[in-house]
């Protein structure tokens, strides 16, 4: 399909239509289905235009009947109106960035199956043009602020992808030779393995190839790479005079497989010996990331881990740092947020640099907040119970945000002038039909007195002194936490009669570093008594039936849910997604090296810590009825962790079943995959907590299966 674009005269005469929206009364609206999880549009990635009259943001649709899901550029403007199209439907775009003169707006896309590219868009109309043509995808680019360039992110190409470009060129050339053209089917090389982390999750088995940074000239079209060698380097941002490029790369010696020690770096973007002479600014042990300049180039603010030994558990802190010297050895840096201890994150100096707005993870929120780091006085520009994913702002201050909250999924807000409205309204006709569960924030206690937080969604059916069938659903991380945020998946099970717990256990983020680190080592122990806690919070309300309750997770909450099976028959159903209970067989067969050695020690020297994280060796003491699942292709918690626990289940004569996805990586993409497993949540556990006489089991396609939601 040719990818017309909308010219921005049609937009502004498109801006003068009426808004339509599809309004229904409450007394009409219906529960949330299976299949409204594709119907839902997911907006992301807003970008206002420098003079912060528009915003430019991606839609992601699903399409079930072709499983697939497709990405499109939109625009709307900054202070409301109707929201237009910017790519044509057909083909994927994303990642849009204005110019910052104004006048472009470059985006990736991979068009007539090629790679994906940069393209770009003038503001004052026609159809997207493709700017780079590199062998292999552009994962990332930046503009500079003279408009004249970009700083591309590459990884290096492989030697298919070198012969494909060759081959095009010759083509192109008019010199190409069909004949001469090898048709035979390629046998696939094997991998050749060198490197101690060796293994990433949606990528496989890694080589030496390496990301590095290219500038990329749009007069000449020429580029020029940058930066080299056995490192990747990421988050580019230019200087203020376009002369400099801060990025972050692991440079750790003698090998940077070992550690998580990122650091920011910069190097002249003028540079022609491939980044042979670079200069580091930051020199801090643990992870510093996503780096802002000041808007007169003398400082850059970052997001600092403190402490190396705690990594995924420390927290993430503002700092700032004078820019060194070119060579020069890395100033002394100032963390802004000690006293906040709440994972702070994406920072940008204000446009009249007085102040610094980052994304604060706090209290099952995410917030907007904006530090002075002169005096460190902290303000929320955006606060409340809600969810801010990423922002984005003007030259002169405008905000756009990526917000959502317990009742409505992702949609763009604009901040002018200290009032924050929401601007896109993608998935209101959608929203005004569905009766929705209220999710209630709550605390309680835990067995050691510790205050314990979540969120708890009641049936849509609920009556009050009413006991219901309740689902316990740990989270994944386990530094992570359940935010205020619409969940399809909580709607859903409150939508078929279900209490839905949502816990924020020890070791979720949000609630300061102790609160974090506190099941360092410990999985199952400190967590397992807060997620019990919470069970006995909703059954002590009235509200949960302790005789038919079930427990499920992906990930750490797949993990979760294998510890908390090996340590009570209180359930009557489980269901464990990409979890594992025995961690020594996944040493060396997942991603994680770094992590077991920071935390656990290595298997050989520490084997009591291992056995007693490994809940698969209680496996005999398990009677809950347990469904595992998984994707073939992960690495990330491989599923050879619930193979595992089916083979030994099944060894036992205990009810059980094993689900593998093909061609899935940890977290699922394929529509009609994401599909299948709601039907099976939602079969295994009506049949073992509810007791329904329809079968737990369903057969490989439930492709024409209707699960319908209660009234």
């Amino acid at each position: 399909m040719k990818p017309a674009l909308r010219l921005f005269v049609t937009v502004l005469l498109l801006a003068a239509l009426p808004l339509l929206q599809a309004r229904q009364s409450a007394g009409s609206t219906r529960p949330i289905t299976i299949q409204d999880l594709f119907r839902i549009k997911q907006v992301q990635d807003p970008r206002i235009s420098p003079d912060g009259q528009w915003v430019a943001y991606t839609v992601t649709s699903t399409k079930l009947a072709e499983d697939k899901t497709e990405d499109r550029i939109w625009m709307v403007p900054a202070g409301g109106g109707d929201a237009v199209p910017l790519s044509a439907e057909g083909v994927s775009s994303n990642h849009p960035r204005w110019s910052p003169d104004g006048k472009w707006l470059a985006f990736l896309s991979a068009r007539n199956d090629g790679k994906t590219q940069v393209w770009l868009l003038n503001r004052l109309g026609g159809e997207a043009q493709k700017l780079t043509d590199t062998p292999q995808d552009v994962s990332n680019f930046a503009w500079s602020p003279d408009s004249r360039r970009l700083v591309l992110v590459l990884k290096d190409p492989t030697p298919e992808e070198l012969q494909a470009a060759k081959d095009k060129s010759t083509d192109q050339a008019g010199d190409s030779d069909d004949s001469a053209k090898d048709k035979k089917p390629k046998t696939q090389k094997p991998w050749v393995i060198d490197r101690l982390q060796f293994k990433e999750d949606t990528i496989g088995y890694l080589d030496r190839r390496r990301t590095h940074l290219y500038v990329f000239d749009l007069a000449s079209k020429s580029l020029t790479q940058v930066t080299s060698g056995d490192f990747d380097d990421s988050d580019p941002a230019w200087s203020p005079d376009g002369k400099l490029l801060a990025f972050v790369s692991n440079r750790s010696l003698p090998d940077p497989d070992r550690t998580y020690d990122t650091n920011v770096w910069m190097v002249s973007a003028d540079n022609t010996d491939k980044g042979a002479h670079i200069t580091q600014v930051t020199a801090n042990p643990g992870e510093d990331r996503s780096p802002a300049w000041s808007p007169d180039g003398k400082e850059i603010a970052y997001s600092s881990q403190l402490d190396p030994k705690l990594f995924q558990y420390a927290t993430h802190h503002i700092a700032v740092v004078p820019v060194p010297a070119i060579g020069g050895q890395p100033s002394e840096a100032r963390v802004l947020t000690l006293t906040l201890d709440r994972n702070s994150s994406d920072p940008r100096f204000s446009p009249d640099g007085k102040s610094i707005l980052f994304i604060a993870d706090d209290d099952g929120t995410q917030n907007l907040l904006q530090i002075d780091p002169v005096t460190g006085k902290i303000t929320r520009p955006i606060g409340g119970r809600l969810m801010l994913y990423s922002f984005a702002l003007s030259k002169s201050g405008e905000i756009a945000a990526d917000i959502v909250t317990l009742d409505r999924p992702d949609e763009v807000y604009t901040l002018i002038n200290g009032k924050l409205d929401r601007v896109t309204h993608t998935n209101d006709a959608l929203m005004s039909q569905l009766k929705l569960s209220q999710g209630e924030y709550v605390s309680f206690k835990s067995k050691d007195g510790t205050i314990v937080h979540g969120y708890m969604y009641k049936p849509l059916d609920y009556v009050p002194g009413k006991r219901y069938p309740t689902l316990l659903r740990p989270h994944g991380g386990p530094v992570w936490a359940y935010y205020a945020e619409f969940s399809h998946l909580a709607q859903l099970f409150a939508a078929n009669g279900y209490v839905v717990l949502f816990p924020n256990p020890r070791g979720s983020s949000g609630y300061g570093e102790p609160y974090c680190k506190a099941i360092w080592a410990d999985w199952g122990g400190k967590d397992f008594q807060d997620d019990m806690a919470f069970v006995d919070y909703a059954i002590a309300q009235g509200v949960a039936d302790p005789n038919k309750l079930g427990v499920g997770g992906w990930s750490y909450g797949g993990i979760s849910t294998d510890f908390i099976i090996g340590q009570t028959n209180r359930f009557k159903a489980a269901i464990s997604g990409a979890g594992a209970s025995e961690f020594i067989s996944l040493y060396g067969h997942d991603q994680y090296q770094r992590d077991y050695y920071i935390e656990l020690g290595y298997p050989w020297e520490h084997k009591d810590i291992w056995d007693k994280l490994a809940y698969f060796y209680k496996v005999q003491d398990i009677r809950t009825p347990a469904l595992f699942m998984g994707g073939n292709l992960d690495v990330n918690v491989p599923v050879l962790g619930g193979e595992q626990m089916y083979q030994a289940l099944r060894a036992l004569n205990r009810t059980t079943e094993l689900v593998v996805y093909p061609g899935e990586y940890h977290e699922f993409t394929v529509p009609s995959h994401l599909e299948d497993r709601l039907k099976r949540y939602l079969a295994w556990y009506n049949h073992y907590v509810k007791g329904d006489s329809a079968p737990a089991s369903l057969p490989p396609d439930t492709s024409k299966i209707e699960m319908k939601s209660a009234d």
